[in-house]
């Protein structure tokens, strides 16, 4: 991971405008962070979960998926790019043909080497401060989904999702079970998902 501390406060129009090269740029608290391009695994648990989640929300008319590059523009100085982000129908005011304006209501982060500190500290933190009220960090390495929810201004550790992942993304809503091992299964494994009882 390559920081450059911020010399001046960031405008979105600056951030927009750096250079489309592979790497993905964020302004977090007004710094600049610079992270090369993602490895293979964090791209098909991408690829996968993104998958899921869309047919999934499209089917139950439940709001709109985006995957990474996609910017969220919480405030000035905080422009980030979650690697899969939702938001509800109800609130899809804040999709924007260039940027997200607003918190989404599900972020989710693979962490990589790279950015596996960064995503548990500092943007757990910016993501808590406006108002995302859940957020998963996927590691591939312990094969888990840590989920965290809003509670009391802190986005908190409630479960860790070892076997089946279960998500409502509103309450009453229809829910989506995702079985962790087979999301983060090997690239030649072309099983199917288990069934959770």
């Amino acid at each position: 991971m390559v920081t450059q501390p911020a010399v001046h406060g960031w405008t979105y129009e600056e951030f927009a405008n750096l250079p489309d090269d592979g790497n993905r740029y964020e302004v977090i608290a007004g710094e600049l962070y610079v992270t090369p391009s993602p490895t293979s695994i964090h791209q098909r648990v991408i690829m996968r979960l993104g998958a899921m989640i869309e047919v999934f929300t499209q089917e139950h008319g439940l709001g709109t998926l985006f995957s990474a590059p996609y910017d969220v523009i919480f405030g000035e100085g905080d422009y980030l790019e979650p690697d899969l982000l939702f938001v509800r129908r109800e609130r899809e005011e804040i999709v924007k043909d260039h940027a997200m304006v607003g918190a989404p209501d599900l972020v989710v982060e693979v962490l990589s080497p790279s950015t596996a500190r960064r995503d548990r500290s500092l943007k757990r933190e910016r993501y808590a401060a406006y108002g995302v009220p859940e957020y998963w960090i996927i590691d591939t390495d312990l094969v888990q989904v840590d989920i965290y929810r809003l509670s009391g201004g802190d986005l908190r550790r409630t479960e860790v999702a070892t076997d089946f992942l279960r998500w409502r993304p509103a309450p009453g809503a229809p829910e989506l079970i995702i079985d962790v091992k087979h999301l983060m299964r090997a690239p030649t494994d072309y099983s199917r998902p288990r069934t959770a009882n």
